[in-house]
Formats: structure tokens, sequence, C-alpha cells
């Protein structure tokens, strides 16, 4: 296979060389020498071309390097030497992760690498086990877009490429990650999550994601916006791809689940997650629930009424520490030049009195203690990710929309992430068609891989989720996908 040139205008949209056997389809056939690391490199840069020109969802692509990357993954594995699951895998990069050779922006026109530092240590063991790192992915200001699902004033929106002729969100604040995997613009992508930023994109995108607990994953290298809260997480088409990628970065094979009928999950009580759904979300969730009673999973009622308190919290610990990194006087002088939603948000760290953050920490613990004693005999809870499909770019400019939905993309995942939980979101669409809608999974604390293990078997129960429509994406060009 002759890999094409990214550099030449594009007017045909190569097909998705990981589309059908994944990130271990892909090693298999790299082992064998059926397919090579430039080749897939050069697709996807060739994909790039051609799909983010209405997209969006890249801030910058790192052509040059990224062949050459590749072509020395090819040569190092014909002198002998092989790096992994994830040699000569491409990779793209939220832009809040330092990445040599490339600018990292955090979404804002404010100068925040004394923040972020040099490259860091997750970047490095990517590029250790062999990943090529294609580009950095668009993110609202300062990965905190939650409120209004990653629209930004300050950089352009990735477009969902669910629906060509509606821009809808993306969800945020992993929206340019999110994006990317949707559309099969790379193998997977790196995102961060402080309280919804892999899990509600990757529901709005109709793609897997999966969030760590805090600590799993080093964060220099990473612009802090809250360092109690911060964790970086994977973005995938399907759940063995993050396997894949959790297994190689820790040096140990991903779980599997061998049979459904072991398996408990708790469905948290009071109604908390399951209140106030778009029709659509709770169809597919009912029927994805159906699905795994049906595979035998045991769906038992668990209490969780700490729930609740989440959010008094959680809002307070982030804008603190936000402001503990940015320092007042120069928050204050660069306000004017941030997004006034980010900023107005995040302002609350300069009243934020020390007895109350004290008391917020306190209250992150006590609520941690409690979800573990909450999960005992469960083996995970779910729950749906976002209580709604994505709603349309446009409807957020106005103030009334706004205020009634700009904390329902965080609402369902903010619980995990203050309790020092690990999760995912799945979508479960399946064939049908429809904008997508996600399902988490709300595991232990470093359970990570069985995380994945349970959403593996949420995508057997319910299907192989279908993916979006590009043609209408490639202007003026024949498709032949």
């Amino acid at each position: 296979m002759r890999p094409p040139d990214p550099r030449a205008p594009m007017t045909e949209l190569v097909p998705d060389p990981l589309a059908d056997g994944g990130i271990a389809g892909f090693g298999a056939e790299f082992r064998a020498l059926n397919a090579s690391a430039e080749a897939v490199t050069a697709a996807y840069l060739a994909r790039i071309e051609v799909l983010d020109r209405r997209l969006g969802c890249f801030e910058t692509v790192m052509a040059d390097s990224a062949l050459a990357q590749a072509r020395a993954m090819d040569r190092l594995y014909a002198a002998g030497t092989d790096l992994g699951p994830l040699m000569g895998v491409p990779v793209a990069i939220k832009d809040i992760v330092a990445v040599d050779g490339a600018p990292t922006t955090a979404g804002s026109n404010v100068a925040v690498d004394d923040l972020i530092g040099p490259e860091g240590s997750f970047v490095r063991a990517l590029k250790q086990a062999g990943c090529v790192i294609l580009g950095k992915t668009r993110t609202p200001e300062f990965a905190n877009g939650g409120g209004r699902f990653a629209i930004s004033s300050v950089r352009p929106t990735p477009w969902n490429p669910w629906d060509a002729k509606t821009q809808r969100v993306p969800g945020g604040s992993s929206s340019g990650s999110a994006v990317a995997v949707a559309a099969g613009l790379c193998a997977f992508a790196v995102g961060s999550d402080t309280g919804a930023s892999v899990r509600a994109p990757a529901a709005l995108c109709g793609v897997f994601g999966l969030k760590t607990t805090v600590g799993l994953w080093p964060l220099d290298g990473v612009f802090p916006l809250s360092r109690s809260l911060d964790t970086l997480g994977i973005l995938t088409a399907i759940a063995a791809d993050a396997g894949v990628v959790l297994g190689a970065i820790h040096g140990s094979p991903p779980l599997d689940v061998a049979s459904p009928r072991g398996l408990r999950l708790g469905l948290p009580e009071p109604s908390f997650f399951f209140e106030g759904l778009d029709p659509r979300v709770r169809s597919r969730t009912d029927a994805a629930l159906d699905a795994l009673r049906g595979a035998g999973v045991e769906l038992v009622p668990v209490a969780w009424p700490e729930v609740p308190q989440v959010a008094k919290h959680m809002s307070g610990v982030v804008a603190a520490e936000f402001m503990a990194g940015m320092g007042r006087e120069r928050f204050e002088a660069v306000r004017k030049q941030m997004d006034p939603y980010v900023a107005a948000g995040l302002a609350a760290g300069l009243e934020t009195r020390a007895v109350d953050y004290v008391n917020a920490i306190r209250g992150y613990h006590a609520y941690s203690r409690a979800a573990a004693e909450r999960m005992a005999g469960v083996d995970a809870f779910v729950t749906p990710t976002v209580a709604i499909v994505a709603p349309a770019v446009a409807c957020f400019e106005d103030r009334d929309f706004y205020d009634r939905h700009s904390s329902i993309g965080m609402r369902n995942t903010r619980p995990a992430s203050f309790a020092g939980l690990c999760a995912t979101s799945s979508p479960v669409q399946g064939p049908e068609p429809g904008l997508p809608v996600g399902l988490q999974v709300i595991a232990p604390g470093f359970a990570e891989a069985r995380a994945i293990a349970i959403a593996g078997t949420i995508e057997k129960a319910v299907g192989p989720p279908s993916r979006p429509e590009l043609g209408p994406f490639v202007e003026g060009a024949g498709y032949r996908e």
C-alpha cells in the first residue's frame, strides 16, 4: 500500500484504516508486515485534510513529525525491536497537554506555558510505547467547557459529526478529541476529565471514553484546572481499544469478562441519575439495561444518598484551585481576554474563603469514603452518562436555554469525579440511526481494567455502535468510504 501524500490537496476520503480491526487488528497486521505505521499515519493525515476543514477538531496538525515518527517505527520493527501493542499507532492529544514541537494553548489566547511546563511523563510514555502523535485537538478555554458543552468564543467549536446540517455541540471539554475519534481521524485520542470532560463528549459523539482515577497517570505537562480532581483519559472507538491502551501503558494484558452472568451492577438511588432524561436517552438507556438483563447481568438498586452533596462542594474546589494556580492579579489582568462564561465561572475562586475550601476538601474525602462503602457488593454502578442528546450550538445563544442546561452536562458525571472513582461512557444507540446516547459505568478507584471489561460486556449486549455518515462533510468530492 502506497501511503497518500497528506500535503497534496485531497478530494476523496480514504477509508479509516482501523475501522474494522481496531488497535489490536492493526497490531496483528503490522507484525505480519501487512500494514505499516507510515501508511496508516498518512491515511489519517489524509482524512484530517479532507474532514477537518469543517469539523475543526484539530488545533495543530503535526504532519511532518508524525510521518517521521511513523517511518522510524517501521524501521525499528524491521530491525527487530518491538515496542508493544501501541507501536506505530497514531494518536491525537488534547491541547492542554504539552507535546514537544507544538504550542499548547489550553484553548486560550492567554499565555499559560509556565503553568503547563515542558512535555510530561504521560506523553513520554506514549512515545516510548511507539505511538505516533498526529497533532493537538481543540478544547474550550482552560478545559472548562461543561456549562456550554464546549462552545467557546475564543476558539471555534468542533462540529459534532453526527449532524452535517445543524452544528451540534460535541460536549466538553475534550471536544476535539471526541470528534477526532468519532470521525475516524486517529486510532485513539487523549483527553482530560475533571468533572465530565471525557465522558460527556464521548456520550454526545458516540464513542467510548475512559476517565481514570486521580493519580493513575501523572499530570506534569498538563494544564492545571483542579489538581485534586484532574485526570487524564482516553477516547476510542470501542472499549477493546481502550483496554489495549491501558494494558500497554501499564504493561498488562486487557481484562476480559468471561461471562456477563457473574456481573452485579448497581442502579444508584435516589433517582438523581435518571431524572429529567430526554425521551431518546430514556429509551436507549432502558433498552441497554434490558439487553444486559437478557444477557444475564444482575441489576440491583443501590442507595447513594450522598450524591446531591456534590454540587455543593465541587465547583468551589475547581474554581479555588484554578485561581491558586493562575493567581488573582494575573487573572484580573487577562480576564477580558477570556471567554466571558469561563471567566465568570472561574471568578468564583476569587471569593472562596480558606475555611470554605478546607470544608469542601473535607467533604470530598467524606464523600469518597461513603461512595466506596456504597459500592460494596456490586462490581460497578451503571447510569446514563448525559441526560440529553447533543443540542444545536445555536440553542446556547438563548440565555434561558443556557440557564436551564448549563449544569446538565455534568450532573451524572460529577459524582464519580468527586468520589475519586474511575468511570467510562459507552455508546448504546447500537445500529439505530439518530443522535448518540452514552451509558456510564462507575467503578472503584484504580479499577479501570474492570470498568473497561464491563463496558465491553455492554457493547456485546447492545451491539456495535453505529458510525456517523461522513459523506456530507466532504465538500465537492467523490465519497468512497
